[in-house]
């Protein structure tokens, strides 16, 4: 292992030890291949050294001869972050292993499912809705990373809602099993790379029943919970499926479900789909909050995430990289950015969005 200066990292190397923030966010993890748009992104954060595999890197020397990476152990990981990150993947090889148990309509393991979310929620001070990503991510993998990350979302909006404690882990439960019917749907289906025909949409849109079928005799999940699964794409006006139920009559676990399943949809990249910007997919959740969604659930949501974006850094459209330095109530999707010295109104510019976040 090189601890060397980023002018002697080219594209192809691989990262050997975490590469963090100077506010202690994770920016890299170990065993990244550099590319030219990471390079971009280590000078946007001033990262001056990072760690690399030294095959073919000579390791820099201090003045008194030692090994200079030796010396500089605050680019560690914290300890924090790494149990998120494993309670995570526990959680992804977990919940794989029960949809392939409900494919095949084997027992659903309710105990060690709940188990294993406690474990992982007991770790949500580490999750950032706005900006997580997985550290390994692959599109055909979607629909189990699409599942935990609505499972800890919605626990999250629950919470910022201000419902009760009792609530919080059933909602997370109907989060992490609310498309568990796309088990029973043909994958190829599922992993088209390109858009549905009439005809296999309607079949997906059966997912809402087929996951309520496995759910509704399975002992430990309360209604609600089970309610997610078949109700997640209902909407408020009565245009959504499978019944066309209205308001109220939509269970309060699936209103707040379809908001997570809807942002984390949007924005996550599978098969037949390159995910959307965070900021823009907020936009469009607050269109869909007249009549669609539950319009003061959708205004949390929106309010709670982006009230402290200030200091992350963001590419915008156009492909410069900057820092957000100030946001407007009134416009949380579009604050301002700072560019090299220079002030980027995304209110006045909105010809202009955030593209991606950086960190």
């Amino acid at each position: 292992m090189a601890f060397v200066s980023i002018s002697q990292v080219k594209p192809g190397d691989k990262i050997s030890q975490e590469v963090m923030t100077t506010k202690n966010n994770l920016l890299f993890t170990k065993g990244t291949i550099i590319s030219e748009r990471d390079l971009e992104v280590l000078r946007a954060f001033l990262i001056n050294k990072i760690h690399i595999e030294s095959d073919n890197v000579a390791f820099e020397q201090t003045a008194d001869g030692k090994q200079a990476d030796s010396e500089h152990q605050d680019s560690i990981v914290p300890t924090t972050v790494i149990a998120f990150y494993q309670a995570y993947d526990r959680m992804f090889v977990l919940l794989k292993r029960v949809f392939s148990l409900a494919s095949s309509s084997g027992a659903i393991p309710v105990l060690e499912l709940r188990t294993g979310l406690e474990a992982l929620i007991s770790h949500i001070g580490e999750y950032n809705i706005i900006s997580f990503k997985p550290t390994k991510y692959y599109p055909q993998d979607y629909l189990i990373h699409h599942s935990i990350k609505t499972s800890l979302t919605s626990y999250t909006l629950a919470k910022w809602i201000g419902l009760t404690q009792k609530d919080l882990i059933p909602i997370a439960l109907g989060g992490l099993l609310h498309d568990i019917g796309n088990t029973k749907v043909d994958s190829t289906y599922l992993l088209k790379s390109t858009v549905l025909t009439t005809a296999e949409y309607e079949e997906v849109k059966r997912h809402t029943t087929l996951g309520y079928q496995l759910l509704k005799n399975v002992p430990g999940f309360n209604e609600g919970s089970k309610h997610a699964a078949l109700q997640h794409h209902e909407r408020l006006d009565g245009s959504g499926y499978p019944l066309g139920l209205r308001g109220e009559n939509i269970h309060l676990y699936s209103r707040i479900v379809a908001i997570a399943d809807i942002f984390h949809a949007m924005t996550s990249s599978r098969m037949h789909h390159v995910g959307m910007s965070p900021y823009l997919v907020m936009e469009e959740l607050s269109k869909e909050s007249f009549g669609k969604l539950d319009p003061a659930y959708v205004q949390i949501f929106i309010h709670k995430i982006t009230q402290f974006h200030t200091g992350m850094i963001v590419k915008l459209s156009d492909g410069r990289i900057g820092e957000i330095v100030f946001s407007q109530r009134e416009h949380p999707t579009r604050p301002w950015i700072n560019v090299n010295g220079t002030i980027v109104n995304l209110t006045m510019e909105r010809s202009l969005y955030i593209q991606d976040i950086i960190q």
